[in-house]
């Protein structure tokens, strides 16, 4: 069975920092591209990060370019968010993904494992 769980969400300060943990197991995901993608209340899942399977490529939602920071540890099948300078409108449900692909344009439609999600709430 495929897993991809997530973790390090919270409620936080405005301007404040978060780092978000997704780790994968069930299977490999050698390979393969990883993402997050975030949805607010009201509104549709939204893309702000992915990584090439090497690690040497990212991506991100203009959105969030200049304070989040994707990474990855092969060793350990995890995948990373490091976001800073929150903001209230990064109130969200954030998702790790798994693509099919080596590399991702960051296209909800290039992914086929998703995790349950993690609450980050970031207050004014």
């Amino acid at each position: 069975q495929v897993q991809l769980v997530e973790s390090g969400g919270g409620l936080v300060q405005a301007g404040g920092s978060r780092r978000l943990s997704c780790v994968a197991s069930g299977r490999t995901f050698n390979g393969v591209a990883m993402g997050w993608f975030r949805q607010a209340p009201g509104k549709e899942r939204e893309f702000a990060a992915a990584i090439s399977w090497s690690g040497r490529s990212t991506v991100y939602a203009d959105s969030v370019k200049g304070r989040f920071t994707i990474s990855r540890d092969k060793a350990t099948n995890t995948v990373y968010l490091q976001m800073n300078s929150l903001k209230p409108e990064d109130t969200a449900v954030y998702y790790c993904a798994a693509a099919r692909g080596s590399w991702s344009s960051g296209s909800y439609d290039e992914y086929d494992y998703w995790g349950q999600g993690t609450q980050v709430t970031v207050s004014s």
